[in-house]
């Protein structure tokens, strides 16, 4: 089922508006180019209880609709958190890059991964730019998260993007996965980075792209509501 997605589209020397329909929700997992850096990552969350992958990297679909510019989200209790990705965008066979956030339930994610994805809201930025614009500085891409709790802010991950996959070689093995490929109405999910300070919850979660080449950033900042369990 489509989901619609309005988002600012920043070309080559001209920006748009633009509703695009989503068919696809797919987060990518595990894809660090550094082997070393992955297994870290691999063993952060098994500190959680999280079975290591069969293979990497990983494609989890999830709903289409959980994919939201929202600047708040509801969760089931405090035991989601978010993590910054760069984000491919599919539009009409023209590919654009984003920033969001692959909020997760750690506590389910230890049952099973896909479940754990599916039941949390997709949080991304209403701002993407053209991969043809930045791909041939896409290694100084810099990611940045930031958690907010009880009014203090700190860094929670940065790194450049040149920690993970690019995304021509991403969506290549995609493909192999998928042999229908990254179709229009695609949106992936890059994979994350390493956390400073521990997996934690946040009531506030700040993300970023920034391009210091072209001197500017896609930022983003999603409040978060712990709903109540009851049973």
């Amino acid at each position: 089922m489509n989901s619609l997605l309005s988002l600012t589209l920043l070309g080559v020397g001209a920006s748009r508006q633009a509703d695009i329909p989503v068919a696809d929700l797919i987060m990518a997992g595990w894809t660090g180019r550094d082997r070393a850096a992955v297994e870290a990552h691999i063993k952060e969350l098994g500190a959680l209880g999280v079975a290591a992958p069969k293979r990497v990297p990983t494609f989890s679909g999830v709903g289409a609709s959980l994919l939201t510019t929202a600047s708040a989200v509801d969760v089931v209790g405090h035991d989601s958190t978010g993590e910054v990705e760069y984000v491919l965008l599919n539009g009409d066979n023209e590919l654009w890059v984003g920033v969001g956030s692959d909020h997760t339930d750690r506590k389910v994610e230890a049952v099973g991964v896909t479940i754990s994805k599916q039941m949390c809201p997709k949080p991304m930025a209403p701002v993407a730019w053209a991969l043809a614009e930045i791909e041939s500085h896409w290694d100084e891409l810099i990611l940045r998260s930031y958690a907010v709790s009880d009014g203090k802010r700190s860094l929670y991950q940065e790194a450049s993007v040149s920690a993970m996959l690019h995304p021509r070689d991403l969506i290549e093995l995609y493909a192999r996965h998928n042999r229908a490929g990254f179709l229009p109405g695609t949106v992936m999910f890059g994979g994350t980075l390493p956390v400073m300070g521990g997996i934690r919850w946040t009531d506030c979660f700040s993300i970023e792209l920034e391009d210091p080449r072209l001197e500017r950033r896609i930022t983003h900042t999603y409040q978060i509501r712990a709903l109540p369990l009851e049973g």
